[in-house]
């Protein structure tokens, strides 16, 4: 069990290095000056698409120094609706609530989540969320390939 609690805080505490690593500014292919760099964006400037579902703004997205495929984004989910439905890739995903309920689908459960909630997706688990609320949701997701880390193989369905 202590073993556990520490493997968690160390989760918790290895996150905000993560994310102060790899999310460094626009991005391109190619070298070191396409990379990523230390840059703040604040809500009203970030890239935003509006949806039939609600609104996606994309933060940064891109190549860090240890990280590929980066997409750091906030999405604002209307009553009722779904980003897009249970889906998965490759990449790793953290996905934190930070208003309003609904529902996970992890690898084909529902199970609720509100506000405060933080997922773990590894990659190739099927997993989306729902608003089943009355209210406005909103998520921050980030979501990452290491370098020189080749993603698993995608499995057999």
């Amino acid at each position: 069990m202590r073993r556990r609690k520490a493997l968690i805080l160390f989760s918790w505490a290895f996150l905000p290095c993560f994310l102060a690593l790899a999310f460094r500014g626009p991005s391109a292919p190619g070298g070191e000056e396409s990379r990523l760099r230390s840059k703040l964006i604040r809500w009203d400037e970030a890239q935003a698409t509006q949806d039939s579902w609600g609104e996606f703004r994309r933060y940064f997205a891109g190549e860090g120094y240890g990280v590929k495929d980066v997409l750091a984004a906030f999405a604002v989910v209307k009553p009722g609706e779904a980003l897009h439905k249970a889906h998965r890739h490759a990449e790793e995903e953290f996905l934190v609530i930070t208003e309003g309920s609904g529902t996970w689908s992890i690898d084909g459960k529902d199970v609720p989540l509100k506000k405060g909630d933080v997922l773990y997706v590894e990659p190739w688990v099927s997993h989306g969320c729902t608003n089943t609320s009355k209210e406005p949701m909103t998520f921050f997701v980030a979501r990452w390939s290491g370098k020189g880390v080749p993603a698993p193989p995608e499995p057999k369905q």
